[in-house]
């Protein structure tokens, strides 16, 4: 075999792999957009559940939501970052020995998008994990601004001797 069809064969089960990675992205994307749907309704019906004293459904509902957030908005970051650094960087090394560059050009019409400030896939994706953490957040606090009150004024009555 001569080297120029081998590294096009390198190139293109990177590239596919590639693809791969990325379909795997939006796999994972569905399930956080899927739980946190989930922790929402969960968070409807079992409005008036309680634990213990005062501990609410919703309250744990929001803690969990809180956290599927979070780790939705770091897995997105981390799938842009292999992709752009471990796949991208590796297919732009195998093009400069292929005649064309196709990835090369996409990530340079993509740099130009980004400066003209569009929004990508990615960035919506992090901004409505975003959201879903400050819904969770405000949820939590409401939640929890009883329990503060009544702890409060427990406290309070306990140091005036009543």
């Amino acid at each position: 075999m001569d080297r120029d069809y081998i590294v096009f064969e390198e190139y293109k089960t990177y590239t596919e792999q590639k693809e791969n990675f990325i379909e795997r992205n939006f796999k994972t994307n569905r399930f956080y957009m899927i739980s946190i749907i989930i922790l929402i309704l969960a968070m409807i019906y079992t409005n008036n559940v309680m634990f213990l004293d005062r501990l609410s459904a919703t309250l744990v509902f929001a803690f969990f939501g809180i956290s599927v957030s979070v780790l939705w908005w770091m897995n997105v970051d981390s799938y842009n970052t292999l992709i752009k650094v471990k796949y991208n960087d590796v297919i732009e090394s195998i093009e400069e020995r292929l005649p064309i560059h196709p990835f090369t050009e996409e990530t340079k019409a993509i740099q130009e998008y980004r400066n003209k400030k569009i929004f990508l896939f990615s960035d919506i994706q992090k901004l409505i994990s975003i959201i879903a953490a400050l819904f969770f957040f405000a949820i939590t606090v409401s939640e929890l601004s009883p329990i503060c009150i009544a702890i409060f004024e427990k406290f309070i009555n306990l140091k005036n001797g009543i």
